[in-house]
């Protein structure tokens, strides 16, 4: 409960370098100990928690608890907060065990709708959203993307307003035990901090308009505006951020990024790369020197690049806007000419200069780099570090979003292979150019897409015995909301039930996406045995066939091991990756760590 100083308490605080412009707009709580306020200027309503003499501790960093030597305007400081030289604090509710140690200006206005909205995938502003404290990647994509349904937009930016409204979405918060030391300007900042997952903000030089996500870490030379970053994001060592949503799990370092939206599990942090206007789906990997965006083919900035999960472009790759990617694509080292469709999944893309020709090899990914697609199917859900995991991540490569694009690549490579001119497979519509793109190995990948498949399907299944009789899941698309997998089914219905007000806030729709996540192990199921349905060209599945498969699995299994120990071994007995050690002995324990 807070109360009002009483004379003597104010005259102490006055001999002690305060300044007030009204004591009685100066709250505090029991019990209160007039000796950790120092060299203070107060200004409009100020609340202060419970202060104590301790000690806080940070690194070589030692302070003592209390506020120093700072300006608070109209503000609520948390328990055993440590405020020191912070020149202006105005607008901002800090929580418990907050750390704030030399800022020069952290304040945030005092109406949300007076707040910079965030123009994410096109720099046109064609797709702006407002972030909210609690928002997941999942809201910022539906609202950044389904932009001809007026209705929606209408209901989502509704939410937001109710939301902000309410001291859970409000910018200027600071989360209990999160420290902001050595940074120049937050203006319009919400962080979310919490005992168990703190954030952490060093020696940055802004950060303005924006809510940044439990766990996170932003340090060194960061300057970012108008962004919204998920739970444990790491910004780093000058980079320039812009009108950007980062998803959860993702490192940007030494690079610029704007007008973005990346799904989480993203990594960039390379100098010279360059990523703009882009929607990039996740478990990603933008190579140094990589320039993605500002390069427009039309009169206006309103270009986009779209790329699906897995999108590893290599070192200083460049590509035209608007290009679109299947998943898991990799692309190698080139100056790409023309926009790209690439619609097969597990692609290596190539430009060959010496032939002038765009050349595509569908599943790559299988056929010579399993150790890679093996190894990224898992590194990604054992670097999940959150505590607080609103926004729900698919993480294996082979889902049922990419086994829908597999089975979209089969139809069209089935096409292109019986079209071929003198054994040479060409692809339709895969560059704005008038060479066609060669496919590469097309029928080696179309059994390999099948293969692929099958694994996906009998890994889903693994558990069960032949699910004879059971109803195989309905053929539809897959779509990946901020990493959460959802049907096409369920997703018009989410969106119906926004319009039509069946969901009325954003809480709700999390509601939804909870439940939709719960029945995703069964959805995911269902779809494994349509797969199989389809690929045996029954409607059901008897014993017979049931065998068959789980004899193909057996097989699929053993090739796997084999071709993860083969592609491992090339670099095993590579004479140059031994040479900058002394002895075996030297590199083992190098590559052991």
């Amino acid at each position: 409960m807070y109360r009002n100083l009483t004379d003597k308490e104010i005259t102490q605080l006055k001999l002690q370098g305060n300044l007030a412009y009204d004591w009685s707009t100066v709250f505090v709580e029991e019990p209160f100990c007039a000796d950790t306020l120092r060299g203070n200027t107060y200004d409009g309503t100020v609340r202060i928690g419970v202060l104590s003499s301790d000690r806080h501790y940070d690194g070589d960093l030692t302070l003592r608890e209390g506020i120093y030597n700072s300006t608070l305007c109209n503000c609520t400081i948390g328990n055993h907060a440590t405020v020191h030289n912070v020149r202006m604090l105005s607008g901002y509710t800090v929580g418990d065990n907050v750390v704030l140690f030399n800022i020069d200006e952290m304040t945030c206005t005092a109406d949300p709708h007076r707040l910079t909205w965030l123009e994410p995938m096109n720099e046109n502003g064609g797709r702006r959203i407002l972030p909210f404290s609690g928002m997941t990647i999942g809201d910022a994509y539906l609202w950044a993307r389904y932009r001809g349904r007026k209705a929606f937009m209408q209901k989502l930016e509704q939410f937001t307003y109710d939301t902000l409204d309410s001291a859970e979405g409000y910018y200027g918060h600071i989360g209990d035990n999160c420290v902001v030391k050595n940074t120049k300007t937050l203006r319009n900042v919400a962080v979310r901090s919490m005992a168990s997952d703190p954030t952490r903000i060093d020696s940055c030089i802004a950060l303005c308009d924006g809510v940044v996500g439990y766990g996170c870490n932003i340090e060194y030379g960061v300057i970012a505006e108008r962004f919204l970053l998920g739970e444990h994001v790491h910004l780093e060592f000058g980079l320039r951020l812009n009108d950007t949503v980062v998803g959860d799990n993702s490192t940007l370092a030494r690079c610029e990024v704007g007008n973005s939206v990346i799904f989480p599990a993203h990594e960039q942090h390379h100098n010279n790369s360059f990523l703009i206007a882009a929607l990039v789906m996740g478990q990603s990997n933008i190579a140094a020197g990589c320039t993605i965006g500002s390069n427009h083919n039309s009169r206006t900035a309103d270009n986009e690049l779209a790329a699906n999960r897995g999108f590893w472009p290599g070192l200083c790759s460049s590509f035209k806007h608007s290009s679109r990617f299947a998943s898991y694509c990799l692309l190698a080292k080139a100056d790409y000419p023309a926009e790209l469709n690439i619609t097969l999944p597990f692609a290596l893309v190539n430009n060959n200069v010496a032939k002038d020709q765009l050349e595509v090899m569908p599943a790559y990914w299988w056929m010579y780099n399993m150790y890679a697609m093996d190894r990224n199917s898992r590194k990604f859900a054992k670097r999940d570090k959150r505590v607080i995991k609103a926004q729900h991540i698919e993480f294996d490569n082979l889902a049922p979003d990419t086994a829908e694009e597999i089975l979209h690549g089969m139809e069209l490579l089935r096409g292109w292979i019986a079209q071929a001119e003198n054994g040479v497979v060409f692809a339709d519509g895969m560059e704005k150019s008038k060479r066609k793109a060669v496919i590469l190995k097309a029928s080696e990948g179309l059994k390999a897409y099948e293969d692929m498949l099958v694994f996906y399907a009998m890994k889903t299944l693994a558990n069960n015995q032949c699910p004879a009789g059971t109803c195989p899941g309905a053929p539809h698309e897959w779509l990946n909301i901020g990493g959460q997998l959802i049907s096409q089914p369920d997703m018009e219905t989410l969106i119906t039930d926004v319009e039509n007000g069946t969901i009325g806030s954003w809480q709700e729709l999390h509601e939804r996406m909870d439940n939709l996540w719960k029945s995703y192990p069964a959805q995911r199921q269902a779809h494994a045995y349509g797969i199989l349905c389809h690929l045996a060209g029954v409607e059901s599945l008897d014993g017979k066939v049931w065998q068959l498969y789980q004899q193909r699995y057996n097989e699929i299994l053993n090739y796997i091991e084999e071709q993860k120990a083969a592609s491992r071994h090339k670099d095993d007995i590579n004479p140059y990756r031994h040479m900058t050690y002394w002895d075996a002995d030297e590199q083992a324990a190098v590559l052991e760590q």
